[in-house]
């Protein structure tokens, strides 16, 4: 018989129809009851006597002492966060690398790369992620910038956005990129004025041959070990809940793994979209697809599923690689990755198997060719119920919110990366007009359209509350120093929350299940030390997790040794 367990003396936002409540009563997995203290009391010790009655020769039969009491000292208590986009396994080698992004300057990126060389000699490569066009000098990164410190090991630098690769001399030399290398469908390997690369490996580019290259190299223990970072980071964060946008065998086999190292559950839930490539040819992206509808129905339990397939239709605005319907500042322009031609078979597949379709589309350009190949899907399957989505949309046509609306797409968005201390390239690259309606969140969710928010980590920080901050202020969570960034695109703090547990529940088919304080839901919620209703927003930026329940067990508890394991697992990579 389990036991219940009655969180007390709480502030419970619970992202429902009925805001607030004081206490919460657990039976197993299940929220048995959420209200007044006396009445979650009430519920929980009736449901003890009532299992009593129905086991009268268990042990304490008849007794209620099986309810044990939480008291949360006035704490609040929020549903737990569903990071509805993000990417597990390369956020733990993330979290495993030198971080750039607050390193605004050439002299500042390299003088880190070369401490963390001297600091092991012997690893085989330097790896740094998160650096910003805007602390390289022009925007321009080159190989000879590294060479000048590292001319004999290999570096390879993931962009903040994670769609291209700054590389030196040593691992172009080491991925046997010449100037006789052909660019891969849909990315670009940069080429100086005499056609010799540069260093710089925009978007399949860097996948093909950077990543790829990368993943040969590591073992599973590596991954595994990865895996157990994300994990850890995530509970620590309050997150009890993950949408992974770029599964792959590698990382199917490397969760796999950690749930045979549980008995077959996970301490944190994992919905994944398979990851299908352009690869030019119709027949072998049809196959990739058949994968991933195989994959969807062996892989369906309640802590790791396989939902559908993610696509990437074009770049990011950063780089000028996302696809615009008018060309950048610079007269340049992006093709999209996948043209319609090539993507309305794949997404009809999909739709016509029962998949959820995501398509990565941040450009105007971009975000038109998805919804075009979901009409199309709709026109050719039939009318029925679907719960396909878009990741990003940072710059769309106001004629397509009202479409994404029409046909019911969740919007996927991420508040991080409108944080005004890593805006100012991005709106260079647009022009202040299209800048101005920069991730138009009120204008998604005017239009009637749902929106799930999320980090998409590695290439935003993974923390759930700063995340929260920017959504609901447009301010920087990085640096107190920028103005806010188009506040009229705000949300109030709990539209905020909902969007982060209730939408993004059902931005992946769960909102039965998850993403509520409410009877018959999981027990997934995140007790937060300070009250950010109570003390403004800016008490995000200070407020730390103390406690995360999923399943109604602890994951997580600040000051315990589950909050040791974190640590240790952070301090590991550091």
């Amino acid at each position: 018989m389990s036991r219940r367990t009655v969180y007390v003396n709480a502030r419970v936002f619970t992202a429902g129809e009925v805001e607030w409540a004081e206490a919460i009563a657990v039976d197993g997995g299940t929220i048995l009851a959420v209200g007044t203290e006396d009445e979650v009391r009430a519920a929980a010790a009736a449901s003890a006597v009532g299992a009593s009655a129905a086991a009268p020769d268990a042990p304490g039969a008849g007794e209620t002492s099986d309810v044990d009491v939480v008291d949360l000292d006035g704490r609040l208590v929020l549903p737990g966060v569903v990071d509805a986009h993000t990417h597990l396994v390369m956020m733990g080698e993330a979290l495993g690398r030198v971080g750039l992004t607050d390193a605004r300057s050439l002299d500042e990126i390299r003088a880190r790369l070369v401490a963390a060389h001297a600091a092991a000699p012997d690893a085989p490569r330097v790896l740094g992620r998160g650096w910003l066009f805007d602390s390289v000098p022009g925007g321009a990164p080159t190989a000879t910038m590294l060479d000048e410190v590292l001319p004999d090991v290999p570096v390879y630098l993931d962009a903040n956005d994670y769609h291209s690769c700054w590389v030196n001399e040593a691992a172009l030399a080491e991925l046997g990129i010449t100037r006789d290398t052909p660019d891969p469908i849909g990315g670009r390997i940069g080429r100086d004025a005499a056609g010799e690369p540069d260093g710089m490996l925009y978007e399949t580019a860097a996948q093909q041959y950077a990543w790829e290259h990368l993943a040969e190299q590591a073992t599973d223990a590596d991954r595994d070990a990865a895996v157990e970072r994300t994990i850890a980071a995530y509970l620590a964060a309050g997150v009890t809940g993950v949408v992974d946008m770029a599964f792959d065998e590698l990382g199917l086999a490397a969760f796999r793994r950690a749930a045979e190292r549980r008995g077959g559950t996970l301490p944190i839930r994992v919905v994944a979209h398979w990851f299908v490539a352009n690869t030019g040819d119709e027949a072998q992206n049809l196959a990739q697809v058949e994968r991933a509808v195989a994959l969807a129905a062996e892989v369906d339990t309640p802590w790791l599923r396989i939902a559908g397939i993610k696509l990437v239709l074009d770049g990011v605005i950063d780089a000028c690689t996302a696809a615009m319907r008018h060309p950048y500042v610079d007269g340049s322009n992006a093709e999209p990755i996948w043209p319609a031609d090539a993507l309305e078979p794949v997404v009809a597949a999909a739709d016509a198997a029962g998949l959820q379709v995501a398509m990565h589309a941040i450009g105007d350009a971009a975000s038109g060719i998805a919804l075009d190949a979901l009409e199309h899907a709709h026109a050719v399957n039939g009318e029925r119920e679907r719960r396909h989505r878009i990741e990003h949309l940072e710059y769309v046509d106001r004629a397509d919110v009202a479409r994404l609306a029409h046909l019911g797409v969740v919007a996927s968005m991420q508040p991080v990366h409108a944080d005004p201390a890593i805006w100012a390239n991005w709106a260079a690259m647009l022009g202040d007009e299209r800048a101005d309606r920069g991730f138009p969140w009120t204008e998604i969710t005017d239009a009637g359209a749902v929106l799930a928010f999320s980090t998409d980590a590695p290439t935003a920080p993974h923390e759930a509350l700063p995340n929260l901050y920017v959504a609901a202020t447009r301010r920087s969570a990085l640096d107190d120093a920028f103005p806010a960034n188009h506040p009229e695109y705000a949300v109030p703090l709990a539209d905020a929350v909902r969007h982060a547990t209730r939408d993004a529940a059902y931005s992946c088919r769960e909102e039965d299940v998850r993403g509520r304080l409410a009877p018959g839901l999981a027990a997934d919620f995140a007790v937060i030390d300070r009250d950010p209703f109570e003390l403004g927003d800016d008490a995000l930026l200070e407020a730390r997790v103390i406690r995360t329940v999923v399943a109604g067990a602890t994951a997580y508890e600040a000051g315990s040794r589950l909050a040791e394991v974190t640590d240790g697992a952070e301090r590991a990579v550091a």
